[in-house]
């Protein structure tokens, strides 16, 4: 999480969930749900997608 906060700008957080479950936002929009794809992200398409907001 340390490099994704150090790579993008915004305010991005990690809200954690009971079995597993993560959800990614960044100032209040939903970028990544584990829960709704049922996998874990990679963490380089995570920062791509995160700067491309």
């Amino acid at each position: 999480m340390e490099k994704i906060k150090k790579e993008t700008a915004g305010d991005v957080k990690l809200i954690p969930s009971g079995g597993g479950v993560f959800e990614v936002t960044v100032d209040g929009s939903l970028v990544y749900s584990k829960k709704k794809t049922g996998s874990f992200p990679d963490e380089a398409t995570l920062v791509t997608q995160l700067k491309n907001r």
